[in-house]
């Protein structure tokens, strides 16, 4: 990119929609490339990262020298840096990609009609995807990859926090777009660190089809109030784990210690534990050990107070509550409906496990419960592109519409109907 990492030689309305129009365009151009040049993009740009890999770290050095400067915390630091590790990991996200079936041109239902014609619908891909993301630097080669496989210009904003590693992830993705003959605007990433490029970017409706937030509740929450584009997004993960009074004992205690503790900041993580009070009095008490010896601070009903003593007692706010950290509320319900009705009041439509051995109780919960994945007997850590076989995910939707749940390479297509006559006409 000809602009510096800390500023643009345009008025930032100007630059914006500049960036646009390149996108709209390059859009064009990716739609219609081959799959082979869309993996020869990708595996290019995976041996540009490695190729570069000094002057990534040594770009990702002055972000974290001003990190630290501007007081970041040591776990915003330790997502914002780039090891070899990270490098590596980036390299091997991108020919991950590239493995993975094109989605692009495929189609489904192709049937005759009365008429002779033939109706089918064909999966293309969405245009331009605006994505706004905060921290971790390795998003930007994530984010492209995807939009790259399913056919998608984008423009990328990251966070400020990361502006060096970002332009130099950059430059990386357009020595790869343009060894595999593809248009190197087809990836762009905002040079800018102005507030207002945000802003520009989401009213940007001319030329971006869909934004993609990925960061805190209050970008998310900015996103979706002044956007004049359609958003894929999900704005906080308070997920439930129902522990029905016919569950299994050992798999239950396993899956909701796991669901909890496998990693405590990440959106698919339980924040509430809802317990049938036929089980509570078995099954809280080694449960509430397990939490104890992991540091796990509880937050209980009075009914899980007198089950275990000493415990917090729990808030209103905590029910709502998205902790990403060692805290965990607890609520024992009456059954199944009771603990049904405080998803429904108090959930986020992330995701949500009941765990038994009743498989009416299992059915009821699939169906009944309105979130984007919906468990039984599994830990709630698996909501995830990866572990359901998308093979990588731009983020997570809680929406209905157009997406819903994990958001892999089908998530950023559409589809539109096709019609294939041999001189038909309409009588």
């Amino acid at each position: 990119m000809s602009e510096t990492a800390t500023s643009v030689p345009l008025e930032i309305p100007t630059y914006m929609r500049q960036l646009g129009e390149r996108a709209r365009a390059a859009a064009r151009e990716l739609g219609r490339a081959e799959s082979g040049a869309k993996n020869a993009a990708l595996l290019a740009i995976a041996e540009a990262l490695l190729g570069a890999r000094e002057l990534l770290k040594s770009e990702n050095a002055k972000d974290l020298e001003a990190g630290r400067r501007h007081g970041l915390d040591a776990a915003l630091l330790d997502r914002l840096e780039l090891t070899d590790a990270r490098i590596e990991a980036m390299a091997e996200g991108l020919r991950q990609v590239a493995a993975l079936p094109d989605p692009i041109g495929a189609i489904s239902g192709l049937d005759y009609r009365p008429s002779g014609i033939q109706v089918g619908r064909m999966r293309v891909p969405l245009g331009v995807i605006g994505i706004i993301y905060e921290s971790r630097p390795n998003v930007t080669a994530d984010a492209a990859a995807l939009c790259l496989k399913s056919g998608n210009a984008c423009i990328l904003r990251g966070g400020s926090e990361a502006l060096h590693a970002n332009q130099a992830i950059a430059r990386c993705i357009e020595q790869g777009l343009q060894q595999a003959g593809l248009p190197a605007t087809a990836v762009q990433v905002v040079a800018t660190t102005e507030r207002a490029a945000v802003g520009e970017l989401l009213r940007l409706d001319k030329y971006v089809d869909v934004i993609v937030p990925r960061g805190g509740k209050g970008l998310i929450e900015r996103v979706t109030a002044e956007s004049k584009i359609p958003v894929i997004k999900h704005l906080h993960g308070v997920c439930h784990t129902y522990i029905d009074d016919q569950a299994d004992l050992d798999k239950a205690v396993r899956v909701a210690f796991n669901a909890k503790t496998q990693r405590y900041g990440t959106c698919n993580t339980m924040e509430t534990l809802l317990v049938a009070e036929g089980i509570a009095a078995r099954i809280l008490p080694p449960l509430g050990e397990l939490y104890r010896q992991a540091g796990v601070e509880l937050r209980g009903c009075e009914r899980t107070r007198a089950l275990l003593p000493g415990i917090q007692a729990a808030e209103e706010a905590d029910w709502d509550e998205e902790y990403l950290a060692p805290i965990l509320a607890v609520r024992v319900v009456d059954d199944l409906d009771a603990a049904m009705a405080h998803i429904a009041r108090h959930g986020s439509a992330h995701t949500d496990v009941i765990l038994t051995e009743n498989l009416s109780r299992a059915r009821r919960f699939l169906r009944e419960v309105d979130s984007s994945s919906v468990m039984v007997n599994a830990s709630s850590r698996f909501a995830d592109g990866f572990e359901y076989g998308l093979g990588a995910e731009i983020g997570i939707s809680t929406d209905k519409l157009h997406a819903r749940g994990p958001v892999g390479l089908e998530g950023l297509t559409t589809l539109k109907f096709i019609v294939l006559g041999d001189g038909h006409i309409r009588v």
